[in-house]
């Protein structure tokens, strides 16, 4: 018994012991539930946070652009005109820009209208035949903004840029080249109507010819049309009969005519406005240029950045408005030495190239 009492006592003092031993452990340093809501209180509430909010996008300059009745598809100054807009639009996503293709002259005011009615920023016509739907929009829409390219009879509405091209400069400088090469000594010459803008094309041409070649006859069709290709390819052809060797055009799309006439017959034809060599590659020898690409980004860009001004805007040689087209192959090299020295004759103002009819009496055209 007394065994039994000593290990029963031994064995209540070892379970005491651990107990003590427990309550020893030290408490945790985590700091109360009290202190972290206390601890979150210093950040701003969810409900105090600002709103997310999504910018308005920018507003698009629409830039509309009016055919004549040549197309867009002209390869001349319609779809040069275009491509600098388009090459714009590609160039700054601000700018918005469309065409509006005139089938007959009716057309003019209607797709002016049009572009009126969608509130567009600036509106574009092509070409001296649009000068009187675009006065008469321009009177009657006094905050609306236009452009005309070819015809300065404008120039005295407060909303409308002229935009003008020394197209006689030009002009001048493939005369030099077709009266340089032509082995006939009768060239041609095809004009898409009479005006005294479409007369500039004319009076240069002639002039840079009989300059070179003095007893050259100069052949000279009115085709009173800017769309006619095959009215430009039969006039062509007629010239070709008479001993034309190379033929020169300013008639919008009825070019297209004169150029194909002169690929079939072998001949040298010259194109205008735009670099024309693709049309025909072996024998378009050099193209009249005017920059109206240029000039219409200029002037949609000048609406952008609110410095649209009105009045004429000159391009010329000396800002490079007007030039021979940069594709020369064909031309040769002296040829092109006398072109590069009449060219900078002219933008040093020591020669004029004549611009009336009067001072070109060989140009014949009526």
């Amino acid at each position: 018994m007394k065994k039994i009492l000593a290990l029963t006592l031994s064995l209540c003092l070892i379970l005491g012991l651990a107990a003590c031993g427990g309550k020893t452990e030290p408490t945790t340093t985590a700091a109360p539930e009290t202190t972290k809501a206390q601890d979150q209180t210093t950040a701003a509430p969810e409900t105090t946070k600002a709103p997310e909010t999504t910018a308005a996008p920018a507003a698009k300059i629409k830039v509309g652009m009016v055919t004549d009745v040549g197309g867009v598809n002209d390869q001349s100054f319609n779809q040069t005109s275009w491509e600098g807009l388009q090459a714009l639009a590609a160039e700054d996503s601000s700018f918005e820009v469309k065409y509006l293709e005139s089938k007959t002259d009716a057309d003019y005011q209607t797709n002016i209208n049009t572009f009126i009615d969608d509130g567009y920023d600036l509106i574009i016509c092509v070409g001296y035949m649009l000068a009187d739907a675009t006065k008469e929009a321009a009177e009657a829409n006094p905050n609306q903004k236009f452009a005309i390219i070819d015809d300065s009879t404008c120039a005295e509405l407060p909303n409308v840029a002229c935009l003008m091209f020394a197209q006689e400069q030009a002009s001048y400088l493939v005369g030099l080249v077709a009266g340089s090469v032509t082995k006939s000594k009768t060239v041609g010459y095809v004009q898409g109507m009479v005006s005294d803008t479409m007369n500039l094309f004319g009076i240069g041409y002639i002039t840079g010819v009989l300059e070179v070649c003095p007893d050259a006859q100069v052949l000279q069709y009115n085709a009173n049309n800017f769309g006619d290709i095959p009215g430009g390819n039969t006039a062509a052809k007629d010239m070709i009969t008479k001993g034309a060797d190379v033929i020169y055009h300013a008639a919008g799309g009825t070019g297209m005519g004169v150029i194909n006439a002169c690929d079939e017959a072998g001949i040298w034809a010259i194109g205008v406005d735009t670099d024309q060599s693709p049309l025909a590659p072996e024998h378009v020898i050099t193209s009249a240029m005017k920059r109206v690409d240029v000039a219409s980004q200029d002037i949609s860009k000048a609406v952008k950045d609110g410095k649209f001004t009105a009045g004429v805007h000159l391009y010329d040689l000396s800002n490079g408005g007007v030039d021979l087209a940069p594709t020369r192959t064909h031309i040769p090299a002296e040829v092109l030495q006398l072109v590069e020295e009449k060219k900078a004759a002219i933008i040093a103002g020591q020669f004029k190239v004549p611009t009336t009819v009067d001072e070109c009496p060989a140009f014949t055209l009526k």
